[in-house]
Order: C-alpha cells, then structure tokens, then sequence
C-alpha cells in the first residue's frame, strides 16, 4: 500500500496520520520545511517524493521581468501570505531584490477585494511591472488577474502558462506534469519493494518559458531577444 499526496494540504495530513505506511508527495513547497523529510538527499521517514519548489522560482521571474525592463523602476509582488511557505517564498524574492538593489512593493492577494486593491496600489505607486508568487487561488482568478494587468497597463509575469494562454505576458514555471510523474516512478518502485527512505526527493529539471506577442504589442513593450530566445513558446 502507498498513500499519494498532491499538494501540500494533503501530503501533511499523510504524514500526521502516518508514520509507517508509504507516502509518496507531490508538493511545490520545501518538503523539509513542512516537516515531510528529514532532508532531501536522505529522507529518513515514510515519505519522499517530488518537490516543484514554487518558492525558489519567484527570483527567476523577477530576473525575467528585469530583462523585460531594462529601467524599471518600482516593481510589485503579489503573494497570497495564507499559503504554507509563503513566507519562504517572500524571503527568497526580498533576498534576491536586495541584491540587485531593486526596489519591490510586496502585496497580499487574499482576496478579489484584495487583488483589486493591490493593483490600485501598483498604480498609485507607479510600479513599472509585476511578477505573481505561487498560488492556486491566483490560478483560479487567472482571467481577473489578466484583465487588471490589461486595465491597469501594468507587465506581468505569472506561475504557469494558463496565464499566458487567457492573454498574461509572460509566465515561467517548471514543466506541468514533470511532478506527477517522478510520484508516480516512486510509486512504482515502492510497491516492488523499496523503501522511501532510500529514494531522495526529487525536483523538476524542465522550466518552461512562454510569452505572448500580442499582449506585448497591446502593452507597447519589444520583448528582448534574450527573452525570445529562451522562450519554450511564443504566442503570436
């Protein structure tokens, strides 16, 4: 028997419910942060599993951003602070911000009343551009979060390429699905016998890359060719 958790909620709960039988987790959060593991390359316990590691990618949209605005300015970071690491994920964009030496405006995305208010902000303050942290509740009001970049004329980079294809600007995210299937190699292997303990948390080695053209014209912006040439997809 092998427990399978996707998402943080649920590979917490198996691990509180459990402590012997296998769980194998897909989560996009530190799973030695969560208390999953004892570390990633030596497990310890009865969980292991695939780690996305959304957190760490919000320094790499920020860089895209910049490459996109070689001057600009105040940018904004939209996070949804309810989220189990995401403060992991604030400490991560701040410490890279900070290196650079670019000024950054993190705001709460809760709520619709709270993202409307977050991108009233982003124009009473004039920031230049935007990039969102990771969260599924931003997944599900992709078309609210597109359209209030659009109104408020402000680029965006988001989590995943659903964005891009409802008309964002430019997401960047390891490769949907990758994480689903390292869980279900570990699967496999654990119902013949190995142990979680012996298989270290694995991470995505795919990142996509995805701009729209269009959007990009509408927002009066050239996407540089440092851009392009990285991009796994352009919209035209």
């Amino acid at each position: 028997m092998v427990l399978v958790a996707n998402g943080v909620s649920a590979a917490v709960a198996a691990k509180q419910a459990t402590a012997t039988i296998p769980i194998v987790f897909g989560v996009g959060r530190d799973p030695v942060e969560l208390g999953l593991v004892a570390s990633l390359s030596r497990p310890a316990g009865n969980a292991t599993g695939a780690s996305a590691f959304s957190a760490a990618l919000g320094p790499k949209r920020l860089e895209v951003l910049r490459d996109l605005l070689p001057q600009p300015g105040l940018i904004a970071f939209l996070v949804d602070s309810r989220l189990q690491g995401a403060q992991a994920e604030m400490r991560e964009v701040e410490a890279a911000a900070q290196a650079i030496g670019q000024p950054t405006l993190v705001l709460d995305g809760r709520s619709d009343d709270e993202v409307e208010k977050a991108f009233a902000t982003m124009a009473e303050r004039q920031a230049r551009g935007l990039f969102c942290g990771a969260s599924q509740y931003f997944q599900a009001i992709a078309d609210k979060l597109v359209a209030l970049a659009a109104r408020y004329r402000i680029p965006a980079v988001y989590e995943w390429p659903e964005f891009v294809a409802a008309g964002g600007l430019i997401s960047y995210s390891s490769k949907r699905g990758e994480t689903e299937h390292l869980v279900g190699n570990y699967v496999g292997r654990i119902l013949k016998g190995e142990k979680p303990s012996d298989l270290p948390v694995q991470q995505p080695t795919t990142f996509e890359l995805v701009v729209n053209l269009k959007t990009a014209e509408a927002l009066g912006l050239k996407v540089p060719p440092s851009i392009l040439a990285r991009a796994t997809e352009v919209i035209e």
